[in-house]
């Protein structure tokens, strides 16, 4: 039997890449200068992206502080709105030359409940507890103690109404509150 002959032309075709210098011959490591070369460009590439990335933060942020100068502006606008009507009825109540006390009593009345509701519409909404409400020193203020039969630290009378917006307390309630016992 014969072997076999192992030639640089069996083994390519048998796919050893090692003996094929073109096609598995290790490359040689590019030069320093290739290399130079290569670091520049991704370094511009890079600096690209971190300019471009820098500017549309700053674009973002200059964008924000433009749309908190204008939100702040205009805030008040629709609270504005809905109070010139307020504004409307006082005037014309005013505008009424020796009107009756009646007249001008109801003209009165007829504003507040359009202020009232200019409040509403804008989340303003009263603090005004009902007496035995238990005293709330976010909702109300003591203004002073009284000795009732009531529970100890509760609203016995409301001296002024208070007002919350959003759930923040714009002015407590002012109250008397039953003395604690000791």
């Amino acid at each position: 039997m014969q072997e076999p002959q192992d030639s640089s032309a069996n083994r390519r075709r048998a796919g050893d890449p090692a003996d094929d210098p073109a096609e598995g011959a290790p490359s040689a490591p590019p030069s320093i200068e290739q290399q130079l070369t290569d670091l520049r460009a991704r370094h511009a590439e890079v600096s690209d992206a971190f300019l471009r990335a820098k500017a549309e933060a700053e674009n973002t942020r200059r964008r924000a502080e433009e749309e908190m100068s204008k939100a702040r502006k205009f805030a008040v606008e629709s609270f504005a709105e809905s109070l010139l009507p307020v504004k409307d009825s006082l005037e014309a109540t005013l505008a009424i030359k020796g009107a009756p006390p009646e007249q001008l009593l109801e003209g009165v009345n007829a504003t507040l409940r359009q202020l009232g509701t200019a409040l509403e519409r804008n989340k303003v909404l009263e603090i005004n507890p009902q007496a035995g409400t238990r005293f709330d020193p976010r909702l109300h203020q003591a203004i002073s103690v009284a000795s009732a039969a009531q529970e100890p630290n509760t609203v016995v009378a409301v001296l002024q109404k208070g007002y919350s917006i959003a759930e923040r307390t714009l002015r407590p309630a002012l109250v008397t509150v039953t003395a604690p016992q000791n």
